[in-house]
């Protein structure tokens, strides 16, 4: 599945030049959905919607409705070759959905929604990326080749150092622009213990081969840490039990009297809805959440805190957020932020502000855009994402810098010395580091990232890098510093951010 979003609990660009420390997570497609209806009687159900549209309206809808159904029969009696009635309806149904030219509103044939059923119960054999794909041609008329959206932390595609916004341009040698999204799922799923090969594009110059081994994926959900006396709580996706876990967390935290609390939301691309305000409701103390608009009133719905807040309104909290933070992760920081309750370090958010629901037909399935929700200041962030308090980036790289990092992966200099080393030492780290700086003109701290990173592929990551994570490291020294409340004092809403933004335009002359 190609999107991104939150589901309910009924179960259901190009990288930039910015080359972020190397976060690793990820299962086979994101598939993030408000609601999971079954609508029994779908076809009935419709045309007595169709005969209540007024005037024009209905009439131009029975007669389209008319003309699908008897090209469908014409084609069915006439065409030179007797042809499956379901790739008919199949073909119908995705190319009714493509004209909405919503991505996040498509068809699901039986398999994509296995797929999703596989997801939803928690573990499949894949390789741990969420992914998406463009329908349709490009604008710029470039391959639609797959991007990876966020990998989930601990899967053989993390451990690949995948970034967000890489792009998976070949599978076993086979171009994914091409490939429907169905099929590029088929390629990426499988028995665990089987190798798949993919060609990763960074940015404009960088190519390199990753064989990932398929895993049993089990969508993790949380970890946590202290950090001197913060604690410090990484959601890696919203759960039914991602609310327990963070409960956990806070309990473990505050047995150990902690001062502060850094809630990452890094990479995070959604889940469940009620799992999003659940976790607000650990920091908020009554009030609205996120609230749901459709062009059907009575659908329209505000979601509130369920119970008494988890942490004290004293202890100061930062919410650590970055391109790859959406859906679910926005609605809570964007619920902290514009109740005054958080402090936002890190990147924009991706902006994915939209609420789809997913409809069963049978074995397969659509899921189709049907409202978009708003934050407590009554402001949705639909491609615009939410702006960090405090932005702070990790290092740039050039064109030349991207030349250099190619030939680097390809000689596998990195790969060689932690197979031979793999409980090298912080000192022979940084002189391995120095050598490959003065051969290849990187960055020493760059380099040593790429180490880390590959030190990630054969162990357990730590569940915090505060060597490397130049965005954390800001979080704890803003806590340090003692300015946390101060500076909660210069925070607006997202509605007011985004009427500054107004007033800033030029005006027309």
């Amino acid at each position: 599945m190609s999107d991104s979003g939150f589901r309910s609990e009924n179960r259901p660009g190009q990288a930039q030049k910015s080359l972020s420390w190397v976060w690793i997570a990820a299962t086979a497609a994101l598939c993030v959905v408000f609601a999971f209806a079954s609508v029994p009687g779908v076809t009935a159900q419709g045309r007595d919607d169709v005969t209540s549209l007024p005037g024009l309206q209905g009439q131009n809808t029975r007669r389209y409705t008319s003309i699908i159904q008897n090209v469908f029969d014409f084609i069915q009696r006439h065409y030179v070759e007797e042809v499956d009635p379901q790739v008919i309806f199949e073909g119908a149904m995705t190319g009714m959905f493509n004209a909405l030219q919503d991505p996040y509103s498509n068809f699901l044939p039986e398999s994509e929604m296995s797929d999703l059923n596989d997801t939803t119960q928690g573990s499949f054999g894949g390789v741990g990326l969420y992914i998406s794909k463009p329908v349709g041609e490009r604008p710029d008329n470039k391959p639609n080749y797959v991007e990876v959206a966020s990998p989930i932390e601990d899967t053989p595609g993390w451990r690949a150092g995948i970034n967000p916004g890489d792009l998976i341009i070949e599978i076993d040698g086979e171009s994914t622009d091409n490939l429907t999204m169905d099929e590029v799922l088929s390629r990426l799923r499988g028995t665990p213990g089987l190798d798949v090969k993919l060609l990763i594009r960074r940015g404009e110059k960088v190519e390199f081969p990753v064989t990932l081994t398929r895993a049993v994926i089990e969508v993790p959900t949380a970890k946590y840490a202290m950090i001197g006396d913060a604690g410090y709580l990484k959601l890696l996706t919203f759960t039914p039990m991602t609310a327990d876990r963070a409960r956990d967390a806070i309990g473990e935290f505050k047995s150990k009297n902690y001062k502060s609390l850094i809630l990452d939301l890094r990479n995070n691309y959604g889940g469940l809805l009620n799992s999003a305000v659940d976790i607000s409701s650990l920091f908020l103390d009554g009030g609205v959440v996120v609230s749901t608009k459709s062009r059907i009133p009575s659908e329209n719905h505000v979601f509130n805190t369920r119970r008494a807040a988890a942490v004290a309104a004293d202890i100061p909290v930062i919410v650590l957020i970055n391109r790859g933070s959406a859906s679910a992760s926005e609605i809570v920081a964007g619920a902290l932020k514009d109740r005054g309750r958080a402090y936002l370090v890190g990147e924009k958010s991706y902006g994915k502000g939209s609420v789809q629901q997913v409809y069963p037909l049978d074995n397969a399935g659509f899921k189709i855009t049907t409202a978009r929700y708003y934050t407590p200041s009554d402001v949705n962030i639909d491609k615009i994402g939410i702006p960090p308090d405090r932005e702070v980036k990790f290092p740039e790289f050039t064109e030349a810098d991207a030349e250099k990092l190619n030939a680097l992966i390809k000689d596998r200099k990195i790969p060689e010395f932690v197979a031979a080393n793999p409980q090298a030492s912080a000192a022979q780290i940084d002189t391995f580091a120095r050598t490959l700086e003065q051969d290849y003109k990187l960055d020493a701290l760059l380099v040593k990232r790429l180490i880390r990173n590959e030190q990630n592929r054969t162990s357990i990551a730590p569940v915090y890098d505060m060597e490397y994570d130049v965005q954390l490291q800001e979080a704890v020294n803003i806590l340090k510093s003692g300015s946390y409340r101060n500076l909660m004092q210069t925070t607006k809403t997202l509605k007011a951010l985004q009427e500054e933004s107004v007033d800033d335009l030029p005006l027309a002359s």
